[in-house]
């Protein structure tokens, strides 16, 4: 082993170290405390989490590797364009914690929640429509998951010069673990962890690439002269204003509906923490995601061949950018923010769809057959799930797919078109009933699924309008035609003041 390959990984392994050590430190913190049950505190914490640590678990959810790697490679093939249709991220916490924050806070204490299916099957009163978004939650959370683990094994392997797969069983091992022993609350600290460091490698990136640029004025200059479009708002034609839209619906007005960011608005301390998560977040996700994804465009600086003497494939423009601008050691330190954020979403999609199956499918039926499992059991069976669905994304993430961004794209609009109308009717639309909500989710996200696969995009429109088209329509006329709900039931929902 070689003293640059020892110095690339050295700050990756004290990274998965650190990280392992608070889910630990987590863990016993909670089980000291013993407030709450093993369900309330694996699955939402017991709503502990400060306005700090609110913020950075929302962030590094919602800031997956897509956004250090796959974002600043398509910013590096098509220009700043990309970049100001990045800008729309910087609203993401403000719509998600104005919209969802406060109600759902509310609402999930009155009717003690711990997952956002647990609010579904309480509004809709439908154990169907409660097994429908389950399976939708796991499906399209593996398939993220399986982005994540791909892109850290990738980084891993251009860094450190160990094969795929070796840095797939690192990294593998290392976050099913932490997220297996830490639970809700561990993953809380280590996302918070994870978006500082995404913070610190973005400005050593940044560093290395203006100085091997020669800096920021020659980088501009040689991008001016060699690709003038790419400083165009359209980029020659490669930014369409039809683009433009839909990206800024997919994510950025409708990331507020994604279900691994709304449990967030469940488990946070007090308003005083809302309000802290609100400001501070909307800073630091603003700096975050525009910063990374304009280095995608300086990086066209120091890399100006063509896509094919990067491997094909956008996903290489910054592991070669990292190790074409920086020692062994500081790209060592700069590829740990891609690999925290590759975690943190992990993490984050891990303990959501472990909820999934234990709490809202397992521990329901025990619970309508009363016969309750203990602490013990449920805490068994909660490890053994989350380990078993990551060991079976880990196993999925072995034969890596080509573009992992477009996985998290679709995935993305999976769930957003899942979930918007049907949170947006549980919350805010009295008239929305059980039959408006299962036709939404259920036709929705066939139409969405069908479009993708058929290629089909109207006007050159991503699917995701026809999918939140088509659920909007759905939950109206469903609605509309459906018995309506239970007045007392609503009372938790929409009480009378």
């Amino acid at each position: 082993m070689t003293n640059e390959v020892l110095a690339g990984l050295l700050p990756i392994s004290l990274f998965l170290l650190v990280a392992l050590a608070a889910a630990i430190y987590a863990r016993r913190a909670a089980r000291a405390t013993g407030s709450g049950g093993f369900v309330s505190e694996y699955f939402i914490g017991n709503r502990s989490l400060g306005g700090f640590v609110l913020a950075m678990t929302t962030i590094a959810t919602y800031g997956s590797v897509s956004s250090f790697v796959g974002g600043p490679g398509q910013a590096w093939s098509i220009g700043f364009g990309w970049v100001y249709m990045a800008g729309v991220q910087v609203t993401t916490l403000f719509i998600l914690y104005g919209i969802m924050g406060k109600k759902m806070a509310l609402i999930s204490r009155r009717i003690g929640a711990v997952t956002v299916v647990d609010v579904i099957r309480e509004r809709y009163q439908s154990n169907v429509l409660a097994g429908i978004a389950a399976l939708i939650i796991v499906v399209f959370f593996a398939a993220t998951m399986v982005a994540q683990f791909v892109g850290g094994a990738k980084l891993f392997e251009a860094v450190t010069g160990y094969s795929y797969n070796i840095g797939l069983c690192i990294f593998g091992i290392a976050v099913i673990l932490f997220t297996t022993v830490g639970g809700f609350r561990g993953v809380a600290i280590t996302d918070a962890l994870c978006g500082i460091v995404m913070l610190i490698g973005i400005v050593v990136l940044a560093g290395g690439i203006l100085s091997a640029g020669g800096g920021y004025e020659n980088i501009m200059d040689a991008i001016a002269s060699n690709h003038p479009e790419m400083l165009e708002p359209t980029s020659g034609g490669n930014m369409p204003i039809s683009l433009y839209f839909t990206q800024w619906l997919l994510v950025g007005i409708f990331t507020f509906c994604l279900p691994q960011s709304v449990v967030r608005c469940m488990g946070y301390k007090d308003t005083k923490s809302l309000r802290r998560a609100m400001i501070l977040g909307t800073v630091i996700i603003g700096a975050m995601m525009i910063g990374v994804t304009a280095l995608g465009v300086l990086a066209a600086g120091i890399l100006p061949g063509s896509l094919a003497d990067y491997g094909g494939s956008v996903d290489n423009i910054i592991p070669q950018a990292i190790v074409g601008s920086l020692p062994p050691w500081l790209a060592g330190i700069a590829i740990v923010g891609p690999i925290a954020a590759s975690i943190s979403t992990v993490s984050s999609l891990l303990i959501a769809s472990s909820s999934a199956i234990v709490k809202d499918l397992w521990l329901h039926r025990s619970e309508r057959a009363e016969k309750q499992p203990s602490d013990r059991t449920i805490a068994r069976a909660s490890q053994v799930v989350t380990l078993v669905i990551g060991v079976a994304v880990f196993v999925l993430s072995i034969v890596p797919p080509s573009v992992i961004w477009k996985i998290n794209m679709f995935a993305f609009g999976g769930l957003e078109t899942a979930f918007c109308w049907v949170f947006v009717g549980a919350l805010f639309w009295k008239r929305a009933n059980k039959t408006g909500a299962i036709a939404s989710m259920a036709g929705g996200t066939f139409a969405y699924c069908l479009c993708m696969a058929i290629g089909f995009k109207p006007f050159g429109l991503h699917q995701i309008v026809i999918g939140i088209t088509v659920a909007f329509l759905l939950m109206v006329i469903g609605s509309y035609l459906g018995k309506p709900s239970d007045e007392k039931r609503l009372e938790a929902f929409f009480p009378q003041h």
